[in-house]
């Protein structure tokens, strides 16, 4: 009996496992985010700041840190290094992440374009 329902279970969670649709982070899928999201206030060339500051080389930087921009003093005093876990949170709703951001822009909802769009960023050095 209980072999049964030791198989059972491998076999429902097996089920369970193919069932689940994964989807590997996708830079060019990425890029179109950011085209259709980010360009209208961000460039990706090394220090072209528009609106909003160069995303060139933003992992890996410190927020606030990019020459020539003004930023928020929130967003200048957080101590966030960018990395996929810290653009994550902060692309799904910069407000919540870093309070007084003067970036106004709502936030990516949707979680697999938003880890497309860091795949992407993370290829702009």
């Amino acid at each position: 009996m209980s072999r049964i329902v030791l198989a059972l279970a491998v076999a429902i969670a097996g089920g369970a496992l193919v069932s689940i649709p994964a989807r590997a982070q996708d830079a060019q899928a990425g890029q179109q985010v950011f085209r259709q999201q980010c360009a209208i206030c961000h460039d990706v060339a090394p220090n072209k700041n528009r609106i909003g500051p160069s995303l060139f080389g933003i992992v890996g930087r410190k927020a606030g840190s990019e020459a020539g921009f003004t930023y928020s003093d929130p967003n200048k005093n957080s101590g966030i290094v960018w990395d996929t876990g810290t653009l994550d949170k902060y692309l799904a709703d910069p407000r919540a992440a870093i309070p007084g951001t003067k970036m106004t822009y709502a936030g990516v909802k949707n979680e697999q374009q938003r880890k497309d769009l860091i795949a992407y960023l993370a290829t702009l050095h």
